[in-house]
């Protein structure tokens, strides 16, 4: 009798995750590990800031543009007011242009390795400025105009900027900045040839 009663207890007191076995005319409880301490918890680095601006234009977005690489040029057109135009280049290929064709085109190449890790800028109807600080210290500035400012930044320590979506028309009234990590098989990058934009440039 006594026999069954401490079975039971030690039934009661095992947790799902232990089992009991019969050694040497003996019961043990053997324990196991936990199903969740033995599964590695995959930490998300990707994360997304925005979208800052306003609703007007239409929707744009470099998303499958990542694939050919990191950012490795960026090119505005902006007037005394507004960012009128935006394209970027990843890798070695040039996004579509958006925006409008009025004020001074500026084009900044970054340099091999170098990614932006924050952005800060401003934006009314349309955005104002734009200015984007590397990891290498330098901060690529567009724009002149003032309005509400927005700071956005990854969460992940080690995320940069991957690849940016919007609103455009006549000029870019919204941007949107998508964050995440360089995997190891994205395209090198090479040093600029030129500044001429490829097949996909409109400016």
């Amino acid at each position: 009798m006594w026999t069954f009663m401490l079975l039971g207890l030690l039934c009661a007191s095992a947790s799902a995750s232990a089992r009991l076995t019969l050694s040497g005319g003996n019961w043990e409880v053997l324990a196991s590990k936990p199903p969740f301490l033995s599964t590695a918890v995959q930490a998300r680095s990707s994360s997304y800031s925005g979208e800052y601006g306003s609703g007007r234009g239409e929707p744009f977005s470099h998303s499958g543009l990542q694939l050919e690489g990191p950012i490795t040029a960026i090119r505005v057109r902006a007037d005394s007011f507004n960012i009128v135009g935006l394209q970027v280049r990843y890798g070695q290929v040039w996004s579509d242009y958006v925006g409008g064709n009025q004020g001074d085109l500026e084009e900044i190449f970054l340099h091999p390795g170098e990614s932006v890790i924050e952005v800060f800028g401003s934006y009314g109807n349309y955005l104002k400025t734009l200015n984007f600080y590397t990891d290498y210290g330098r901060i690529l500035s567009f724009g002149k105009g003032i309005g509400v400012s927005f700071n956005a930044v990854p969460l992940d320590i080690d995320a940069v900027l991957r690849f940016i979506s919007g609103r455009a028309g006549l000029f870019v009234s919204a941007i949107g900045l998508h964050w995440d990590t360089i995997p190891e098989t994205a395209p090198a990058t090479a040093e600029p040839a030129s500044s001429v934009a490829g097949p996909r440039g409109g400016v």
